[in-house]
């Protein structure tokens, strides 16, 4: 099997490199061939053979990459970023990891609830490859591997929570699942940075009956506090009346003042009755109030 000229994992650099030997190598045998000369050839060998190895030995890794080096089946060293000089068919570059920041959606469907609801969750988890030797060695796909210890974590903590946890405490939830999926794949040599969860999706019947359930406690917690400002409106009102009974004057002027705040914005023309008007007198006043049995000094 004929080997290419330039390998799947050459750089462009290295293939320019190679391009210009091979044409010194083309011009140094038009030399050789019109001088006679011995010395030519053996500098287009020369030229020649480098041109073929360059592509192969002069290799390039970007800064977010870390490059796998095998030499005849062991791992010789991680490489990058930057150029790096292999051994032509000794040593090979097995995989290229990127140790910049990588998202995974998982989501887990039915899952129920520890107070059995089933639920449909939607998350996401950011992660990042620290150790590029056990991630390269230790196991053959990182990233579909992180995806599906997320989802099996997910039902995990789903199963282990009600749903008024899953619904007003995602952080906490999220904290929960981070330190579970991380400590499952440390020994990848992959951190989980963080997970959020996104959405919560719970049966359309029982949303219904949640937001029923939600609209009578607010109700009854209206209703409570309507109570309670009767209660204390009703408290204010004893209190004045003890205060109009032990002095009549603060009763008579409690209702002129009464009147003049009716009349005073609008300007309207009211009518009181007599007796109201004699009850504005302290001698009407004094009469009402020991008429209703009050003592007066």
């Amino acid at each position: 099997m004929a080997l290419p000229l330039f390998p799947r994992n050459a750089n462009q650099p290295a293939a320019v490199l190679s391009g210009i030997m091979l044409a010194l190598a083309a011009g140094a045998a038009r030399l050789g061939y019109s001088r006679a000369e011995a010395w030519p050839y053996v500098v287009t060998a020369v030229l020649v053979v480098a041109g073929l190895l360059v592509p192969r030995s002069l290799m390039i890794a970007d800064q977010w990459e870390r490059a796998v080096v095998l030499r005849l089946g062991q791992l010789k060293g991680i490489r990058g970023p930057g150029y790096f000089w292999i051994v032509p068919f000794i040593d090979q570059i097995t995989v290229r990891i990127d140790q910049r920041i990588h998202t995974s959606d998982f989501f887990a469907e039915q899952a129920l609830t520890k107070d059995t609801v089933p639920v449909n969750v939607d998350a996401i988890v950011f992660w990042q490859v620290h150790d590029v030797e056990k991630a390269a060695l230790e196991i053959a796909d990182y990233s579909g591997a992180i995806a599906r210890v997320s989802q099996t974590t997910l039902r995990e903590v789903i199963g282990a929570s009600v749903l008024t946890t899953l619904m007003s405490e995602r952080r906490k939830l999220d904290d929960r699942l981070k330190d579970e999926i991380g400590r499952k794949i440390a020994e990848w040599g992959v951190s989980a940075i963080s997970v959020e969860i996104r959405d919560v999706t719970i049966p359309a019947g029982l949303q219904n009956a949640m937001s029923m359930q939600a609209q009578a406690e607010r109700e009854k917690a209206a209703r409570l506090i309507l109570g309670d400002a009767e209660k204390e409106v009703a408290q204010k009102f004893l209190e004045a009346a003890e205060t109009y009974g032990k002095d009549p004057a603060a009763l008579q002027l409690r209702a002129m003042n009464i009147i003049y705040e009716t009349t005073k914005d609008r300007g309207a023309t009211i009518l009181i009755p007599t007796a109201m008007v004699d009850s504005l007198n302290p001698g009407g006043i004094l009469g009402l109030v020991q008429a209703a049995g009050g003592k007066t000094s």
